[in-house]
């Protein structure tokens, strides 16, 4: 039996408030392009409209919708794709809603529809993200990485993946 349990990601205040910036710079950029530049050179077409709504579009299929989580693996739900974590070598699995405080986004996406990719504290070292609400974090110690993750219920995805991995 492949039992599967899905959870939300809901938004927390910051990544709205980041997202809602990010989208009027980059909506706001193609409208000055649009309205006051000339219409007949491609590098401002191409840096004043295309480049940013690209961004913008690109982003947002990257946004994390929520996380599915099975026995041995755990899905991050993207729009229309998922990426995968293996969960065969799960060390330990804690809830820490201070785990990204004081990070340092090494490489990746740090506030425009999510928090994801690389990046390094403190208290965990190097991570790798999947989050939407840093107060909701989950932290899986693998034997190989560390990944947070931020379901809508912390406590009961815990719980959960405890009782999936015998952990």
């Amino acid at each position: 039996m492949n039992h599967k349990v899905v959870y939300n990601a809901p938004w927390g205040a910051l990544l709205k408030s980041m997202t809602a910036l990010s989208i009027c710079i980059l909506v706001g950029i193609p409208m000055i392009g649009v309205f006051s530049g000339p219409h007949n050179n491609r590098v401002w077409i191409l840096s004043m409209i295309v480049m940013p709504l690209t961004i913008l579009i690109t982003a947002a299929f990257f946004s994390i919708r929520g996380y599915v989580l099975t026995r041995e693996t755990l899905f991050i739900q993207r729009i229309g794709w998922s990426s995968k974590v293996d969960l065969t070598n799960m060390v330990s699995v804690e809830q820490d809603p201070k785990a990204m405080s004081g990070s340092l986004r090494t490489c990746g996406n740090g506030g425009m529809f999510c928090f994801a990719g690389a990046f390094r504290n403190k208290k965990l070292g190097a991570y790798r993200a999947f989050a939407t609400d840093p107060k909701r974090s989950v932290v899986l110690k693998l034997s190989n990485r560390t990944i947070v993750v931020t379901p809508d219920s912390p406590e009961e995805f815990v719980a959960q993946l405890r009782e999936l991995r015998n952990v």
